[in-house]
């Protein structure tokens, strides 16, 4: 009988045990990226660390590097093709090297608003994006939003030609580069992390950004003026590479499929919230004057904007232009 008892309770830890107790090294995720990290990027990135060790025991295990401490903006692309991170959750405008079709986020004044872009993300052709590179194995698993974007300056933009002749930090982006040369403005690619230096050195005279970066970075003690412009709209597209996450397991990748979908909506949430409180705590700051386009002011700002679209066209694809269109309720 007490044999009998010790091989029950055996069996019975053998099944109960973790799923990597037979030795086997847990599968490791880092997970890279470049702000900080009271962000919408930031707390979904530990969120889905947190909810990996709780739901997936030591089968997989997540390493969290904020704020550029392990690649910067230039760097991580490379390092995730060498398998040196296996996350990433870079601006769809770092994408352009590999895919054209993503350019369509970055078309200034297209969506009218967050609500137009989420409607964009649920369609069939926004989830054909997440796919589009797979030739150079970059596996898109969700896009995570972090709000519309405002300018920021040394001087008052209220008018298109308000930014002539001033320099704009962007990102690696062609599009971007084309929105301020149409505004008579010069347009320098600069990592994010370098972009306060380079405000408060004088190197460029204002950036674009959503409230709750220029408020993580402290833009505001250097940009006197910001105009809520709310011309386009910062999406990141969480990534793998192909061969790491097609070499995972099934159950086990679809158990992490699982917490992405459930990480991405929360992360999709606390955007709109710190985007809320980043752009009062800012205001609230004094150190910068909020500038408030009204209705014929914002159509002047479209109306120079506009041309890109079809500049632009046969690169994203009309069929992707059109989706993203009939997504306002103008």
């Amino acid at each position: 009988m007490k044999y009998l008892f010790a091989l029950l309770l055996s069996c019975s830890l053998l099944l109960s045990a973790p799923a990597l107790a037979d030795g086997k090294e847990p599968i490791l995720i880092k997970f890279s990226h470049v702000v900080a990290e009271d962000t919408p990027k930031g707390r979904g990135a530990l969120l889905f660390q947190r909810l990996v060790a709780e739901r997936l025991g030591g089968a997989v295990k997540v390493e969290v590097y904020p704020n550029s401490t392990l690649f910067g903006d230039a760097d991580e692309m490379a390092a995730l093709q060498r398998g040196e991170v296996q996350m990433l959750a870079p601006s769809v405008s770092k994408f352009e090297a590999y895919t054209k079709q993503l350019q369509v986020f970055d078309l200034p004044f297209l969506f009218d608003d967050l609500a137009a872009v989420k409607r964009f993300q649920r369609r069939d052709k926004s989830r054909e994006l997440l796919r589009s590179m797979a030739a150079n194995n970059i596996y898109g698993l969700a896009f995570w939003n972090n709000g519309m974007k405002q300018l920021s300056a040394t001087r008052e933009l209220r008018a298109p030609g308000d930014a002539k002749g001033l320099a704009f930090r962007i990102q690696s982006s062609s599009v971007l580069e084309a929105q301020f040369a149409a505004l008579g403005a010069e347009a320098k690619r600069i990592p994010f992390g370098e972009s306060l230096k380079a405000l408060q050195d004088g190197i460029v005279q204002g950036t674009e950004n959503a409230w709750s970066n220029m408020t993580a970075s402290g833009f505001d003690r250097a940009q006197p003026f910001i105009t809520e412009t709310n011309h386009g709209s910062l999406n990141y597209m969480l990534i793998s590479s192909s061969s790491f996450w097609q070499s995972i397991p099934y159950a086990t990748r679809s158990e992490l499929e699982a917490i992405v979908e459930e990480v991405t909506a929360q992360v999709n949430r606390d955007a709109e919230e710190l985007n809320r409180k980043g752009r009062e705590q800012l205001l609230g700051a004094g150190n910068a004057r909020l500038v408030t386009l009204g209705k014929e002011e914002r159509a002047a700002w479209r109306a120079a904007m506009q041309p890109l679209w079809q500049q632009y066209e046969a690169e994203i694809g009309a069929d992707v232009l059109r989706a993203a269109q009939t997504v306002n309720r103008r």
